[in-house]
């Protein structure tokens, strides 16, 4: 067995997707588009005498004034309970932190939380992070279920939006073209405005989308009636995941509730596409009241199904005397931003 860097799309992809706890996190078109905006990427595997991949990590170089950092978000893909691949890959995490001057390596795994994760972990000389990286809480629904089940389960206030939508004839479009991505800049903008969070870059979404949606893997849904435009849907369709990443709605929308129709069209597409598992991301605990996600994660458990949460994310500590600086500086931040 031998780790090196992986230059095959399609090598990466087949292994990745074949793991259903994958998701985009770790796919190839992700790390494009961290490239695309000029960061370094890391894509690495432990590998057969076949050449065979046997586990594998994709992650991200961040230049924060925090600290500089390796972040690997929804690796690594492997078998977990092959102890000499899972220590081979995480000794090599540290060594690519080392190279390319990381004080440490922030690692949120896709490994259900659990006792043994936690001591897996510690093992392996890792600590819980100051703070989260990419989505530790998920709601997650079942696409084998039929839609008319689906619809069965929401709560009645999500079922009568999806009927209300229906009955109204709301207009559904669907787009894989980049340029439309600046209507939905737009209207982030306004969102942002009414909820007080800081947008996205129209850049950085212009190019996220661009880089999924140049191989089918990004669809950008827009709810309207009576030609005005209700909501937006940024979703992205990967191996065994549908996932609903980024979503705007003007103030319009917000009243006559056009996102919930646009969530029945987006899991017909994902069943058309032999996808199952539908991830409306990021939740918080139904008493976490306080909390900035707290009003859309009443929203998204409307939906019914299941919550997953994640091990949350644990750092590889490279340059211990720096990492004070930047655990004393995520710590200040989450509990003023109530994250």
């Amino acid at each position: 067995m031998k780790i090196l860097e992986i230059e095959s799309r399609s090598k990466w992809d087949k292994f990745i997707t074949s793991h259903k706890e994958a998701n985009f996190l770790q796919s190839w078109d992700f790390y494009e588009f961290h490239k695309s905006r000029g960061n370094e990427v890391v894509r690495r595997a432990a590998v057969d005498d076949k050449g065979n991949i046997l586990g594998a990590y994709a992650g991200v170089v961040e230049h924060a004034k925090r600290g500089r950092h390796l972040a690997i978000a929804g690796g690594p893909i492997l078998d977990w309970k092959k102890k000499q691949i899972v220590k081979a890959l995480f000794a090599d995490m540290k060594e690519q932190g080392k190279k390319y001057h990381c004080v440490f390596v922030r690692v949120r795994p896709q490994l259900e939380e659990s006792e043994a994760a936690f001591k897996l972990f510690r093992e392996l000389g890792l600590k819980k992070a100051p703070t989260f990286l990419s989505v530790e809480y998920a709601a997650i629904l079942d696409l084998h279920k039929s839609e008319e089940e689906i619809i069965k389960n929401m709560h009645r206030r999500i079922r009568y939006a999806v009927n209300n939508a229906r009955n109204k004839g709301f207009a559904i479009e669907k787009s894989t073209d980049p340029k439309d991505i600046h209507e939905f800049y737009q209207i982030e903008l306004q969102t942002a405005k009414r909820q007080e969070f800081v947008a996205f870059s129209e850049d950085f979404l212009t190019k996220q989308f661009a880089a999924f949606a140049k191989n089918n893997e990004a669809v950008l849904y827009t709810a309207k009636y009576e030609g005005q435009i209700l909501a937006q849907n940024f979703m992205i369709f990967y191996g065994n995941e549908a996932s609903y990443h980024y979503a705007v709605s003007t103030e319009l929308g917000t009243k006559m509730s056009g996102s919930p129709i646009l969530h029945v069209e987006a899991m017909k597409d994902a069943r058309a596409r032999g996808i199952y598992r539908y991830n409306l991301w990021g939740i918080v605990g139904e008493n976490e009241k306080n909390h900035r996600f707290y009003g859309v994660s009443f929203f998204k458990r409307g939906f019914g199904g299941d919550e997953l949460k994640y091990l949350p994310a644990h750092d590889l500590i490279i340059s211990p005397v720096k990492y004070l600086k930047t655990k004393g500086i995520e710590t200040v931040r989450r509990k003023i931003r109530h994250i």
